[in-house]
């Protein structure tokens, strides 16, 4: 044994001196170990001959497999002796442990999941976890830390050894008496170390909170009753925390006063780990008191509107599921996971409050909320819409998996057809904002529904025609009637219509891919259906184009996407676009810079939404009651 694991050992058996019935886990930052790091625990009393031990195969919000026991490896069990038990390891995520009633100490070594060559399902990576040594940590709790069967309800202590100025970036109150480095049995010769203790009361609230540990770069934005924490670790310093806090800093306020001036939780977490490496996906993953983003590293004029959207969707979680679940949310199986039926509400419901509250206090227009709709109009178009949404809910794990992205639009529709038919049946004194509020107010954080009594639930807090809604169009088969839905709020539906989006000036069927010194190359190509933009910059049949907005654009490979993405995540601060092409002049290849003033296109779409010309005064009614904020 080295002198690090001896360190630990001595480190983890002194913790025992003063344990007894919680799970009390060290995890030591200031020592990585081929991209590894070491994790202890002081085990609760056992009382079984032999016990499993579990890691997570699934956490909730990310609705599919994980197997997060496969980045752990060289498991242990000892006795109060430090004798060691025997283990067998019965599948990637569970362990079985022999005369467990001895047992004192498990120890193990995690891989993370973000450059892992492991084979198995890929890692959402807002659910992930990375190890760079004196750069960053993201430790989604549920890659680091198991539990034992039956034994999910007890207290968890996490001990996080970390080098002096790394900063834990979490929803989590740090305890008021984090242990004595001499206790923790630190070497001498490490005198730059901390400890942060964090206590729980059970392992759903542990891997309901992420941390994340770099140097810190953070800012408090203070909402109502409710310190907002933001923490950015961004590796090329290109955006900084203080920038997304401006940034989202309105939505938070705006949220505020939809919610009714007072927060559920009075610490919140904004976590941000910024990558520059090329990457296909990214995005965001909620809980009750944080939120985790895995995004490309761009500037805040890059993504300003992106960051909104996001903080927007993320943060009304609060309200679900952390005050309105069902059992199988409550007490989550982590790895025999039980699915609720009600995504339109957790996902679809909390979607459709993120454009709701922008409109209603004037973060967007209204014209600009019904292109919003009308893009999840567009895409729902291209999933089941006879499928019920709850039999989508339950399924999708695995037969409705490939579904699962609607929740995401239609889900948010059933939110909007659901409000507009409350707001009507009330005379425009009770919507989905009030519904959602009864029922944060009938359930909360420590009181779950039986997930076949929700929609009773609903129409005893509301009418009997909501009840017959949700029947038929949301555990039915029977497609949302959105024509009729709009006409009550004046807004007129089209089978055809445009949208207004920004554009890069071309679409899929303006380019061709050519040779260039040896390297493939993006080219226009059908320059005669170019949309206004491309006309206006100019662009030409055989244009091989070299750098857009001032930026080389990558040749055909993996860093493509992530160009292309980056440059759809600046469009909406661009005064001007700009191109450099290889054009052909005069028989000689010129580099050639175009531009024209920056620009939304219209752009054709199976459906189109637009405010009536000549409403009625009942229609202009119910449409202030769902567009503006109550009085």
């Amino acid at each position: 044994m080295n002198r690090f694991l001896l360190s630990l050992v001595g480190l983890c058996l002194s913790i025992t001196l003063f344990a007894a019935k919680p799970y009390k886990y060290t995890v030591d930052l200031t020592k990585v170990v081929d991209d590894k790091v070491y994790v202890e625990l002081s085990t609760p009393k056992i009382r079984e001959n032999e016990v499993k031990f579990y890691m997570p195969k699934i956490v909730p919000g990310t609705y599919a497999i994980a197997d997060y026991g496969r980045m752990v490896s060289d498991l242990k069990a000892f006795d109060k002796r430090d004798n060691p038990i025997a283990v067998e390891r019965l599948d990637d995520n569970t362990w079985l442990i022999k005369d467990a009633r001895k047992l004192r100490k498990l120890s193990y070594w995690v891989e993370d999941t973000y450059d892992t060559e492991k084979e198995g399902p890929e890692i959402f990576q807002p659910a992930g976890t990375n190890i760079e040594d004196d750069k960053n940590f993201v430790i989604n709790t549920s890659g680091f830390f198991g539990y034992f069967d039956g034994m999910k309800k007890e207290e968890f202590e996490i001990n996080v050894v970390r080098k002096n100025g790394f900063y834990g970036a979490t929803g989590l109150k740090a305890s008021n008496n984090p242990p004595m480095l001499g206790k923790l049995d630190i070497e001498v010769s490490t005198p730059n170390v901390g400890v942060d203790q964090f206590v729980v009361n059970d392992y759903d609230r542990l891997i309901d909170s992420p941390l994340m540990y770099s140097k810190a770069d953070t800012a408090i934005i203070k909402v109502a009753n409710t310190d907002v924490l933001v923490a950015s670790y961004s590796p090329n310093k290109k955006i900084t925390a203080k920038e997304i806090a401006s940034s989202i800093e309105e939505v938070l306020a705006a949220q505020n006063e939809f919610l009714g001036g007072k927060l559920p939780v009075d610490k919140y977490a904004f976590i941000f780990y910024f990558t520059d490496e090329p990457i296909l996906s990214y995005g965001a993953l909620e809980h009750s008191y944080s939120s985790f983003y895995y995004m490309p590293e761009s500037t805040i004029e890059q993504m300003n509107q992106q960051l909104r959207d996001f903080a927007a969707h993320e943060f009304f979680h609060i309200v679900t599921p952390l005050n309105i679940h069902s059992e199988e949310i409550g007490s989550f199986d982590f790895n025999a996971p039980k699915m609720s039926r009600h995504l339109w509400m957790y996902e679809g419901m909390t979607e459709y409050f993120a454009g709701s509250v922008q409109v209603k206090y004037g973060l967007v227009t209204p014209e600009e909320y019904l292109g919003m709709l009308t893009e999840k109009l567009v895409i729902a178009k291209q999933f089941k819409d006879e499928l019920p949404f709850t039999e989508l809910s339950l399924g999708a794990l695995d037969e409705y998996a490939d579904q699962y992205y609607n929740v995401y639009q239609k889900g948010a529709l059933i939110g909007m057809a659901l409000d507009i038919k409350l707001r009507e049946l009330s005379n425009g004194a009770y919507g989905v904002q009030n519904m959602m509020a009864d029922l944060s107010e009938e359930y909360g954080i420590d009181k779950s529904f039986k997930d076949d009594e929700l929609f009773a639930e609903i129409v005893a807090l509301t009418y009997p025609e909501i009840g017959e809604f949700l029947n038929t169009y949301v555990a039915g088969s029977t497609p949302i009637p959105y024509k009729e839905i709009f006409e009550k709020v004046g807004v007129e539906m089209t089978n055809n219509g445009t949208q207004k989006q920004w554009s890069m000036g071309f679409g899929q069927t303006n380019i061709s891919v050519v040779q260039h010194n040896g390297e493939q190359r993006l080219a226009i190509a059908n320059d005669g259906s170019l949309n206004s933009l491309g006309q206006a910059l100019g662009l030409k049949n055989g244009d091989i184009v070299l750098k857009m907005n001032g930026i080389a654009m990558p040749p055909l490979g993996p860093e493509i996407q992530a160009f292309l993405s980056e440059q759809a995540q600046m469009l909406p601060e661009l005064e001007t676009f700009t191109y450099t092409v290889l054009r052909e002049v005069d028989g000689e290849k010129q580099e050639v810079k175009l531009s024209a003033p920056n620009k939304q296109v219209d752009v054709p779409t199976p459906v189109g939404l637009r405010f009536m010309e000549n409403p009625t005064e009942a229609q202009l009614k119910l449409r202030k009651y769902w567009l503006e904020p109550a009085n």
